[in-house]
């Protein structure tokens, strides 16, 4: 499959003898998701590596996709009904285009939940990564943090 790829990991990974890296394991992971889940799961990765090119992805969690940058950025999972991405600390960004759909009852992470049909908002996408960037790196730097401005209306 063709896929923009970030840099590479630190990390790399046994399979059948061969050392696979994460970039390779991610590309892996959507060949083998072959319905509508693999498509959705490529876009988000298309997107998220298109926000910002130093970007890397990992292999956390014995087989979940992670993007990082000054921290995680967010997590990637294909479930059975759903693509699930999940945002490190998205309660802590700003929302304008109302992409979170998920994981609302918590103090820090936020998600977006992709169901068959839901068309990725490449742009939208980009600039919540962006987002979570300055807050890693803020958080990094001891700076202020960017605080999420306040939503005028809440989702249940």
């Amino acid at each position: 499959m063709d896929v923009e790829r970030s840099p590479r990991s630190a990390h790399d990974f046994e399979n059948g003898g061969v050392s696979m890296d994460a970039s390779e394991k991610i590309d892996e992971l959507i060949a083998r998701v072959v319905d509508w889940r693999g498509k959705t799961l490529a876009a988000v990765r298309k997107a998220i590596l298109a926000a910002d090119k130093e970007v890397v992805e990992e292999w956390k969690w014995m087989g979940s996709p992670v993007w990082s940058r000054g921290g995680i950025i967010a997590v990637g999972n294909a479930h059975k009904d759903k693509v699930k991405l999940t945002f490190m600390y998205g309660a802590k960004l700003a929302d304008p285009d109302k992409l979170f759909n998920a994981g609302f009852d918590g103090n820090e992470r936020r998600a977006i939940d992709f169901f068959e049909g839901d068309k990725v908002d490449a742009p939208a996408l980009k600039k919540l990564i962006r987002a979570a960037i300055d807050y890693n790196e803020a958080k990094q730097s001891k700076r202020p943090v960017p605080k999420a401005k306040a939503s005028t209306s809440k989702k249940k």
